[in-house]
């Protein structure tokens, strides 16, 4: 199968490419906009969607009403609605840029998902020592920059929700559009100071720079560059680096606009926000966007830091591998990778939903205050900190190097607390 997929031409792989990446993006988005409304209600104590139900399947005795209740049909109802449904633009909105604001959502959603890698399959044809083989990651763009196309893609999905705001020629998604580009910039230093101590770790002196979230996958399989990491030996980046990980997913709650960060659509002072104007399709789109930004971040949270594919601490995919004798069988062992990711993709993605119904919308002068007077002096600290450690590390300089960086760590946090702050005035 493999040695048939090289040998199509590459525009014939691209088409198929694009059109899995559509096909994967848009039902899951869909999916998660019920999963969602079902996630609230069982947190409320109410059923949430349990009325649609087709006719070819109300007849069958048990599975019919079982499927009812789960609400699995309103799915096919809010789908065909979207499509389906009247969508009058408003007469005082610049029509060019106010159709265009939801497809300029949509391509960075699209288009990030190319360079995250999302499992691995061994291949013995290129050994790196006696028994091993190479674990091949599975990506549709195998960039060397992996990490910089995902930052630097999904920060003009941004553009979208100015141009929504600006083109609907109305104060309230105006505001919205306003808050929604000073949320980015606050939170998107945060989010890449965040993670320069994982690269600067894996950068170790005399190999090449890499970017590549595979290779972070692959230093927290235990190996680098088919060589055991020492003294580590596939220990996820989330317990040596916590801080990194903490600043990372709080500024990705900001960056997809999700609860308590919603400072863009905030129903409460601001109607809809940049969203006001919209309905149906165009509606619909945004929040597609939204989903697929989420399901993108929370799979770099993973590869960055909860290991990618490999299923749990110290256990890397090759030993699962090796286990199941799925070796020298690519195929089910992607198809197994890639069940291992989606799954830690999908617990992040209700993770986002339950804080969305279990922590209240922050006031937006609280959302500035938190991304630039605690987030960025914390994740500059947190590279300084880890940079001298990594530079310690790397000198052999003992633990009395790393004593002394811990006490001057913890000798300026405990001034930090310790400063006088001015009360908050509005």
């Amino acid at each position: 199968m493999i040695e048939f997929w090289n040998s199509l031409h590459p525009a014939i792989q691209a088409a198929i490419k694009g059109l899995g990446v559509i096909g994967v993006i848009f039902p899951i988005g869909g999916a998660c906009s019920l999963v969602e409304r079902k996630i609230s209600a069982w947190m409320q104590g109410r059923p949430g969607p349990n009325r649609a139900l087709p006719f070819w399947i109300a007849w069958v005795p048990v599975l019919g009403p079982f499927l009812q209740r789960l609400g699995v049909f309103h799915l096919m109802a809010d789908g065909g609605k979207m499509f389906l449904k009247e969508d009058p633009v408003p007469g005082h909105v610049n029509k060019f840029f106010f159709v265009l604001a939801p497809v300029v959502a949509m391509i960075p959603a699209l288009t990030t998902v190319c360079a995250v890698p999302f499992g691995a399959y061994l291949d013995r044809s290129a050994p790196l020592g006696a028994g091993e083989a190479k674990v091949i990651p599975l990506v549709l763009a195998d960039v060397d920059v992996g990490l910089l196309v995902v930052f630097a893609v999904s920060s003009l999905g941004v553009y979208s929700l100015i141009l929504a705001g600006w083109a609907s020629n109305s104060k309230y998604p105006f505001l919205g559009g306003v808050r929604a580009s000073a949320q980015l910039i606050s939170y998107e230093l945060s989010m890449t100071l965040s993670v320069l101590p994982v690269f600067l770790w894996i950068n170790q002196p005399g190999t090449d720079g890499t970017l590549s979230l595979a290779t972070v996958v692959e230093f927290q399989s235990g190996s680098f560059g088919g060589i055991a990491s020492p003294g580590w030996g596939g220990v996820w980046f989330i317990f040596l680096m916590p801080v990194s990980a903490i600043i990372f997913l709080v500024a990705l709650f900001a960056e997809t606009n999700r609860l308590p960060f919603d400072m863009a659509e905030g129903e409460a002072d601001l109607v809809g926000g940049f969203h006001t104007e919209y309905g149906a399709l165009k509606w619909g789109l945004f929040f597609v966007a939204e989903y697929g930004h989420m399901m993108i971040g929370s799979g770099v949270f993973i590869l960055l830091f909860l290991g990618g594919w490999n299923p749990l601490p110290w256990v890397p995919l090759a030993d699962v591998a090796a286990w199941l004798n799925l070796a020298d069988q690519p195929v089910l062992l992607g198809l197994l990778s890639i069940g291992i990711f989606m799954g830690k993709v999908l617990f992040f993605i209700f993770i986002f939903m339950w804080v969305r119904w279990t922590v209240p919308r922050f006031r937006y002068d609280q959302v500035m205050k938190m991304g630039w007077q605690k987030l960025l002096p914390l994740s500059i600290g947190n590279l300084i900190v880890y940079a001298a450690f990594i530079a310690a590390h790397d000198l052999k300089l003992g633990w009395p190097a790393y004593a002394g960086i811990a006490a001057a760590t913890a000798a300026v946090f405990g001034a930090t607390l310790a400063f006088p702050r001015r009360p908050a005035t509005l």
